[in-house]
């Protein structure tokens, strides 16, 4: 999953342009780039036994980083039709078993 949605950012990198908080310094296109750099290489992190520990607990960095992201999408979808702003609001508490699957895996992941 991390993997595909890192190669979306540069695929069609607008949509995550879009919910880049404007306050964060710099371009909004760096961090869609930065973040599908970052999604990417803790998919491939994942795959491999070798490094599948780090990488869990690189993920659980990860969706801990973005969820800004998630709560500026939020408030910018909030004048937007119901199905929107639901979408919105329903993508802020899957952060949580996300989390806890990383975690999992890390505790499951041979030891190095």
């Amino acid at each position: 999953m991390l993997i595909g949605t890192g190669v979306g950012h540069f695929v069609a990198p607008k949509p995550f342009d879009t919910i880049v908080p404007a306050e964060l310094p710099g371009s909004a296109r760096f961090y869609t780039y930065a973040s599908g750099v970052a999604e990417m290489g803790i998919g491939t992190m994942l795959l491999l036994p070798q490094t599948r520990r780090p990488g869990a607990l690189a993920a659980i960095g990860l969706y801990l980083a973005v969820f800004p992201a998630n709560i500026n999408m939020v408030r910018l979808w909030w004048g937007k039709p119901w199905p929107m702003r639901l979408a919105a609001i329903a993508r802020l508490p899957l952060q949580i078993p996300m989390i806890t699957q990383a975690l999992a895996v890390r505790r499951n992941a041979p030891r190095q």
